[in-house]
């Protein structure tokens, strides 16, 4: 699919004008390597390499064009045009919109941001408007799926390019809604430039990628560009009653020509619920939708689970759905895959496998199941290598306050040695206890040991990968599945 040079840089500050009709772009890339004839080369700032230090072996590889933030590099006559930007991430954004002719401009844009939740309300949401008679899609951390196909998820918000021609592919196949979770790192990166959304909601912000960020301000910073910046229609807010959504609630209200739908546990807010029973089999609700007063079972359990229920039903309402559509589909829908997903078995201990990977995600997970459990709660998790380290020690704590017995065991451990992220864990846990856990590099070990150690009555969390189906080692990746070790360990209980 060709696009004029003219055709991609319209809209762009100093893009009027410079490119002549008749130069036709079939491709636009970032990697100096993948340019041919026929290519525009966007020049970006990265951490582990800048690719304006490219910009000669992208003309020798024969672009058509040039983005760039700093033209210094280039000779006086460079034989192609050259559009200088400030931002060429944001520029890139845009281009890529203009290439797919603004496919989000076809459909309605429901954007979920948030440290956890943003995969289940997205699986949540996804089957309201199914229930609904819309055609939903969805981009987001497990999968890109859309008409029945599913397409290996490379970010949860992926890159400009893939992500404009994913939208024109749901545009083509008759897509009515797009669910988007979006990354705060894919809002720092811009890569949802181009695009403005009819929905944002905003679940919570806990620690998590500080690492990427370096403190909490600049994550929740990242957060609120998506209200911002990319936000055409109505914004809603989970109030969990932390600072941080108080933050973001007064800073919206203050920016935005329209407050934000705040919905929270009971009392606070426009859409509020309560849990009124609750078992390891899910949960009894009552919440209120404006004047209307609905009362459900759904198969979640936990305040962070009414909490995402409310979100739902707030976009929902701002999406104009029926209240009696939500609450039937809500009273049967399960959530997403390694959610606090209970992994069948005829007999053994209750086990769970979630996606916590962050200490607040963990602490809530453990605290919901710990009133559930009539036995010992038990924990297995590790951390993941390259990533936040101030985490560990702090993850390591909430285990050894909250469960009856913990293992540490690897994660994602990348390039970094196990051992040394188990260290980290365990100096968190040591604080509060010295004994009632153990280290067990082996996740296969740990988890055996874990479920073939409890009690009928006891509940196990394998917490950490959730849906995920590989281990990341330092040689790459292998196959590994939480849910397939226990079910394998629940079979051989006894």
């Amino acid at each position: 699919m060709g696009r004029s040079l003219a055709h991609l840089w319209r809209d762009l500050p100093g893009g009027k004008g410079l490119a002549p009709e008749e130069l036709s772009i079939n491709e636009i890339c970032i990697d100096s390597r993948q340019v041919r004839p026929g290519t525009l080369f966007v020049a970006l700032r990265g951490v582990a390499a800048d690719g304006h230090d490219y910009l000669s072996a992208a003309l020798a590889a024969g672009a058509t064009g040039l983005v760039v933030e700093d033209d210094s590099s280039l000779p006086a006559d460079v034989a192609v045009p050259v559009l200088k930007v400030t931002s060429s991430r944001h520029a890139l954004g845009q281009i890529a919109a203009n290439y797919y002719d603004h496919p989000a401009a076809k459909m309605t844009m429901v954007a979920i941001t948030g440290t956890n939740g943003k995969t289940t309300c997205s699986y949540l949401l996804e089957e309201v408007l199914a229930e609904a008679g819309f055609n939903p899609a969805v981009i987001g951390t497990v999968n890109y799926r859309f008409n029945g196909q599913e397409q290996a998820a490379s970010h949860t918000t992926p890159e400009p390019v893939r992500l404009q021609g994913l939208l024109a592919e749901m545009a083509a196949g008759g897509v009515s809604h797009v669910i988007m979770e979006v990354s705060s790192h894919s809002l720092s990166q811009d890569r949802v430039a181009g695009i403005m959304f009819d929905c944002g909601i905003f679940t919570n912000l806990s620690r998590d990628h500080l690492d990427f960020h370096g403190d909490m301000a600049s994550y929740l910073a990242a957060k609120e560009r998506l209200f911002t910046d990319y936000l055409k229609g109505q914004a809603v807010l989970v109030d969990d009653g932390s600072s941080w959504s108080a933050r973001l609630r007064e800073q919206l209200t203050e920016k935005l020509a329209t407050p934000p739908l705040v919905c929270g546990g009971c009392g606070r807010g426009a859409v509020q619920g309560g849990i009124t029973a609750q078992s390891l089999e899910g949960m009894d609700l009552t919440v209120r939708l404006g004047e209307e007063e609905l009362s459900f079972t759904s198969p979640l359990v936990g305040e962070f689970n009414l909490r995402n229920l409310l979100a739902v039903l707030a976009a929902g309402q701002v999406l104009g759905l029926s209240p009696a559509t939500m609450v039937a589909t809500l009273s049967r829908a399960a959530g997403a895959p390694g959610r606090l997903e209970r992994v069948a078995g005829e007999k053994g201990p209750a086990v769970f496998v979630d996606y916590a990977h962050s200490p607040d995600a963990l602490e809530n997970v453990l605290a919901t199941l710990r009133p559930l459990c009539s036995g010992q709660l038990i924990v297995a998790f590790g951390c993941g290598g390259e990533r936040d380290q101030g985490k560990r020690a702090i993850m390591g704590r909430v285990a050894g306050e909250k469960a009856d017995y913990v293992f540490l065991t690897s994660d994602n451990p990348r390039g970094e040695e196990p051992a040394q992220i188990l260290a980290d864990i365990e100096a968190g846990l040591r604080q509060v206890r010295q004994n009632g856990y153990r280290v067990i590099e082996s996740r296969r070990k740990a988890i055996a040991q874990a479920i073939g150690s409890a009690t009928s009555v006891d509940v196990v969390l394998l917490a950490g990968k959730g849906h995920e189906d590989y281990q990341q080692l330092a040689d790459g990746k292998i196959f590994f599945d939480d849910r397939q070790e226990a079910r394998e360990q629940l079979g051989a209980w006894s």
